[in-house]
């Protein structure tokens, strides 16, 4: 019998390359996204790879939203046996012009989003003595930049959320793990290369050498299929005694 992976933000960067990791490992998916066609991505995915698969549109601001979407995936498919918190939102500002109201989304979004999932999931289970939660931090979990506080207090906060969850679920056969990545290779990175290079005057190397590698030992973008594969990884029996971690994949920022 295939297991079961509910992904959030799986229609689109880090999100998308963890659910095809998933479901070329033959798991149902339980897509999620706030894109337009996401429905139709999720049918090209399952359709590659033979494997079932449910879409939820579900804003995961909104926990009624959420509750459903966990519902429905629970009615489609049996059981859950692997959660992956991956859906996030970033704004750049300095505290005294950061706007209150970006500072509640993130929040939402980064971290009680976390929450809601993983209570709307536990119940199965825990039922099961099975489960992995796997929440995608980042680097920014472990460590602080300027002008983003309220998502590296989002990711300081899912790190510690991921650490409390490992230790209630230790008797229930549910480990939770958090992976914390540098810069990852997604196209919203790249879009974001030109805008950057415009503002700070820069040519788009430059941009990417001293803005977003800088604090990267190995000066490379994160591959999605890295973040992909380790997720794979922790949802496997090998890593049933990994528990309440936040493990770097980047490329060496925060070892210095």
């Amino acid at each position: 019998m295939s297991k079961t992976a509910l992904i959030t933000g799986s229609t689109s960067g880090i999100g998308l390359g963890i659910a095809r990791a998933f479901a070329a490992q033959g798991y149902n998916i339980a897509f999620n996204g706030l894109e337009a066609n996401g429905a139709e991505i999720a049918k090209q995915v399952a359709d590659e790879f033979e494997v079932k698969y449910s879409f939820s549109p579900a804003n995961l601001m909104q926990p009624d939203a959420i509750r459903t979407m966990v519902a429905d995936a629970i009615k489609t498919f049996g059981t859950i046996e692997v959660l992956v918190n991956n859906a996030g939102i970033q704004f750049v500002a300095p505290i005294d012009e950061f706007p209150e109201e970006k500072w509640d989304a993130i929040i939402s979004v980064n971290l009680s989003a976390a929450f809601h999932v993983t209570k709307a999931v536990w119940p199965g289970m825990k039922a099961n003595k099975f489960g992995r939660i796997i929440n995608i931090a980042s680097a920014h979990g472990l460590r602080a930049s300027e002008f983003k506080s309220a998502y590296v207090a989002a990711k300081h906060g899912l790190v510690g959320f991921t650490k409390t969850i490992g230790l209630e679920g230790a008797p229930f056969g549910i480990t939770c793990n958090a992976i914390c990545p540098g810069y990852v290779d997604t196209p919203l990175v790249e879009q974001q290369i030109p805008a950057q290079a415009k503002a700070h005057n820069m040519t788009e190397k430059e941009v990417v050498e001293k803005i977003f590698l800088e604090r990267h030992a190995v000066k490379e973008f994160i591959p999605v299929e890295l973040l992909a594969q380790t997720a794979v990884f922790l949802a496997s029996d090998l890593a049933g005694t990994i528990t309440g971690i936040a493990m770097p994949v980047d490329a060496g920022w925060t070892a210095q």
